[in-house]
Order: structure tokens, then sequence, then C-alpha cells
């Protein structure tokens, strides 16, 4: 068959996402302090972007009367006849003060006239010291061999924050390679530093470490962690008070002990920050209507350079060809981009404004009056895509009268009652951990008795259900929470 060379027409409609439309969708979905980030990035790129200078009336009007005042005063200064210069007097220097720095830091003619530093740069920490740098330090001060040493510097390495030694004695073996009695020699040594059962393999061990430090008086302690973890992790405490021979009053005493040692002592050492969160969008109450106001405090106010705009119609197109096209395709980006932030804005104001129309009964009543909600229900009311609203509310705070909610907060499903409406699975939550609040420690309710509660109530919940709302609630099981003693 032999091969040959066609042309053919073809008509056909795509979905292009075009740059100014890419460019949407990423702003869309950042949150205020990221979208600030952004703006300062692009003002410093782009030379034709440009932020105003906001002034008030009143600020204009203090700023030309205290122009005119300045003015007058360098008028009537300019006006005067020149003064004699005063002579000096010796008994009106201060040789005390002149010669204070010669007192204080001695004699120094390089540094005459420069003021004195009284912290050096290089003794002022950046961060605290973390559970590795306390560690190392030890190590470093310890007596120990230089090749206890650098194994226990590769030890340090495996450690987590818990304090917990994440890698095996055959892995420490071979990174050496090192002896096996000098890796136990070397985990000795980190076993020994402080905080006190840091280095430990699991949580067993990480006990028994701090109980011999402790050198407590009864053995029973130390007997139950080595020999009997298994019982005790179980809770099976009147097995364990029969294979011990002791009643279980005496058991309450020796558990009250092992409960408190620490299970995490690398803990302490931890430099996590707290995050402050900013709100992108304010609902505040004004009379009966919640007014919505989004949080613009700090984000620069973005125009097209003047200057730049004058000197695109004053070049001849011709000649300055290169410079005419960098310049257009600059207005372009930076009109793109102004587009965008106000589209953005006034997208975020309507998917709050919706949130607001929705879950008023909330913000009047409480978390028992929440709707609820999914982002079909928002997007079918303001007329856009469930994803537009989904990029909306991630990563984006609300303040309201109830207090400071993610966005993401108000969407939620619904679980049938029998008054004909659905129940909000948050409000659902909220009655499971009030129940279990009130209950008796020693007869804790089952998630069957919390299922039958519930639905005594009017609300049909399925024993299932009633665990994964426990378990999302981070509250354990009924076992685990009764009380023994």
């Amino acid at each position: 068959m032999a091969l040959e060379q066609k042309l053919h027409l073809k008509l056909s409609q795509k979905l292009i996402m075009t740059p100014s439309l890419q460019q949407a969708i990423k702003l869309l979905q950042l949150s205020k302090l990221e979208l600030q980030e952004v703006l300062n990035q692009e003002l410093l790129e782009n030379p034709l972007l440009d932020e105003t200078a906001e002034e008030t009336k009143q600020e204009e009007a203090e700023k030309d009367a205290q122009e005119a005042k300045t003015q007058t005063e360098e008028e009537a200064k300019a006006a005067e006849p020149p003064k004699e210069k005063e002579k000096d007097s010796f008994e009106e220097i201060d040789y005390d003060a002149y010669f204070q720095d010669y007192i204080e830091y001695g004699y120094n003619p390089r540094g005459m006239g420069e003021e004195h530093e009284e912290f050096p740069i290089e003794n002022t920490l950046t961060r605290p010291p973390n559970l590795t740098d306390h560690l190392t330090w030890q190590l470093n001060m310890s007596d120990a061999s230089p090749r206890v040493k650098e194994i226990g510097a590769f030890i340090i390495g495996n450690i987590d924050e818990d304090g917990y030694l994440r890698a095996s004695s055959e892995e420490i073996m071979a990174a050496g390679p090192y002896e096996q009695h000098e890796v136990d020699e070397a985990i000795g040594v980190i076993q020994s530093l402080d905080p006190i059962g840091v280095g430990a393999r699991d949580l067993r061990e990480c006990l028994l470490l701090q109980l011999q430090f402790l050198e407590i008086d009864n053995p029973l302690v130390e007997e139950i962690v080595r020999d009997h973890w298994e019982e005790f992790m179980q809770r099976r405490f009147v097995q364990l008070s029969k294979t011990l021979s002791i009643d279980m009053k005496s058991l309450e005493s020796i558990v009250e002990v092992i409960k408190h040692l620490d299970p995490k002592p690398g803990r302490k050492y931890s430099n996590e920050r707290a995050i402050y969160v900013e709100p992108d969008v304010y609902v505040q109450k004004v009379g009966d209507e919640y007014i919505i106001v989004l949080n613009e405090d700090g984000m620069p106010k973005l125009r097209i350079n003047a200057s730049y705009r004058s000197m695109l119609h004053s070049m001849d197109s011709k000649s300055d060809g290169e410079t005419v096209n960098y310049i257009k395709d600059k207005i372009r980006s930076a009109v793109w981009l102004i587009k965008s932030l106000d589209q953005r804005q006034r997208t975020i104001y309507k998917v709050a404004e919706s949130i607001v129309k929705h879950q008023r009964e909330f913000l009047e009543k409480g978390i028992d009056y929440l709707r609820p909600l999914v982002l079909r229900d928002v997007a079918d009311d303001i007329q856009m895509h469930e994803s537009t609203v989904s990029r909306v509310v991630s990563n984006k705070y609300m303040h309201t009268p109830r207090g400071l909610f993610l966005m993401k907060y108000f969407f939620h499903s619904g679980i049938d009652s029998d008054t004909g409406e659905d129940i909000s699975s948050l409000t659902v939550k909220k009655k499971i951990q009030s129940y279990i609040e009130a209950e008796d420690p020693r007869k804790p309710l089952s998630d069957s008795k919390i299922m039958k509660i519930l639905n005594d109530e009017g609300i049909n919940i399925a024993r299932r259900t009633v665990a994964k709302y426990r378990d999302e609630l981070n509250i354990p099981s009924s076992t685990d929470r009764k009380q023994i003693f």
C-alpha cells in the first residue's frame, strides 16, 4: 500500500485553560497570608505594578498643614539677623559623660564614636535547642571514648521527636561497621542521658528506664512492666492481682505510679511553634442582619504604573519594538492579576454570604442548630461550580460571633431523624461527647447503648456510625474507658 499525505479540515470544541484562568484558580485557593506573599512577589517581578498609597482626607490635610508650618518657620528664620556664635565655656562641658566610655570599656582609639554592643551577635540563639542538640551536647560533655561518641552521634540521629530509637542494633552495626558490644555500650550511654527514658526502642523499655532512675521502693512496679506487660496493657487487673498475690487496693497504687510516668520523654524539647490564624472573612451582626466583611488588612492595593503607560504611548513600535513588546506583556500580566484578584474577592464574598444564609440558626442559637450542608447547596445558590466552592473554602477561616471556624467546618453530611429534617453530623458528635462526659466511669456507655439513646431521641443512626464518630472524637472504647479502681 502506497503512503500519501492528505489535508483534512476538522471542526471541534475544546475547553482550554487560558493563562488568566489558571491564575484566577491559583489565587482562589490561597489563604490570605499566602496571597500576600504572591502579591508581594509579583510587585518585585513586574515593574509595571505599583502599590497605591491610600491616604485619608484628614491625613492629607494634616500633611499640607505641616508643610505650610515648616515653610513659614523657614521663612521667619531666614528673615532674622544672624546671631553671634556663643563661645564655649569650660564649665559647660560634661567631662564625666565624655570620658564614660573610657571608664567602662577602656581606651580604644579605633572605636571612638562607635556604639557599644552589649551582646555579640554570635551569642544570639536563632532557635531554642531541640532534642538532638540537647543529646549531642551531653554526649560531647561525657567521658565516653571517641568510638562510643561516634556511634552515639549516629544513634542520636535516629531518635524521633518522642525520644524513641527508630534504628535496630543490626542497622547501627552495619553503619560503621561496629561491633555488637560497642553498639550496646553506646546505646547504654544515650539511655543514661537527660531526659530519662530517651533512646528506648519501645514504650515498655522507656518506662523501665524511668523506673530504674526513680529507684521506687516497691519492686512490684518494675516487675509488672517487665514481666506482666501484656496483662497490664489489656487492663486485666483482676487476673494480675491474683498472679502477684496482692489485693486490688495495692494494685491500684502501683498502677497510679505507672500512669504518672512519661510515655514521650522527648516531647519536652520539641520546637513546635504555635501557628497563628488570620481570618479571611469576618461575619458581624449589625441589628438583625449579618454583615460580611473581607479581611484585606495588609493586602497591597495594585495599579498599573502611569509612567510606563505614558512611555508606551510615546514610543515607536518599529524602532523600539523589543521594549514595546516587553511593556505590553507586563501590562497584560498586571491586568490579569488585578482582574483575578478582584474576581477572587467577589467569589469569596458570595460563598461566605451563602454560608451565613444557610447557617443563620447556628449563628443565632449554637451548634445544636447547625444544618447539614454540602458544596452543591452553596454552588446552586451562587450559580457556580462545586469545584469553585471547594477551592474557596480550602484553607480559609471565618470569624463569626460564635468563634473562629474553618470555612469547611460548615459543610458536613446529615442524619435522618423522625422530625422529617436531617440533623447535622456535628450535632450528633456533640451529643455523643456529652453522653460520654456524663457517664459513670465504672459503667461506661457502649456504642450500642449510645445508639439506643439517640434512636429514642428520634435520630436514626447505626452502631457502626456511633463507633466511627467516637473514633473521630479521639474517645476510646467503653472497655478502655472503664475505671477499675
